[in-house]
């Protein structure tokens, strides 16, 4: 890990978090098209309380989950590891949650962040492919635990 590498890092979500404000929203939008079966998870993770404010808290800490994993990757990888290697398989077993759901809402927190990135901007664009990357091989890895 360099700290040219945190310095990227910082500067993309700070981009983001300035041109965007809360990605929740998109990163939702994005996860549903791709997984329109989401949605019935959500609403059955959240039938004891169907409010949206319920729904929006979970989608809240779910992208807030995958933006954690993202930005300790490069101090802390084996933090991340334990992260997902708890949480995949779990989440598999008993909440009937795929482990392609979860790739697919890391790629697209990533994809709402590198959307704000620069043409010429291509040191910071492959530092956010390659946590991508890593962090989908995790992911992958995980399921098979």
């Amino acid at each position: 890990m360099a700290d040219k590498d945190l310095v990227l890092l910082d500067t993309g979500l700070t981009r983001a978090a300035e041109a965007l404000g809360d990605i929740t929203p998109r990163v939702m939008q994005r996860l549903l098209a791709r997984f329109p079966e989401a949605a019935q998870r959500f609403d059955s993770l959240c039938s004891w309380d169907r409010t949206p404010e319920v729904r929006a808290r979970l989608e809240g800490e779910m992208v807030e989950q995958a933006l954690y994993c993202l930005m300790r990757w490069l101090e802390s990888p084996q933090e991340v590891e334990i992260i997902l290697y708890g949480s995949v398989p779990h989440h598999a077993e008993t909440l009937d949650v795929p482990p392609a759901m979860f790739t697919g809402l890391l790629e697209a927190v990533c994809d709402e962040i590198i959307a704000t990135i620069p043409a010429d901007v291509g040191d910071e664009l492959q530092l956010w492919q390659s946590l991508r990357a890593d962090l989908v091989a995790l992911i992958a890895r995980a399921a098979l635990n």
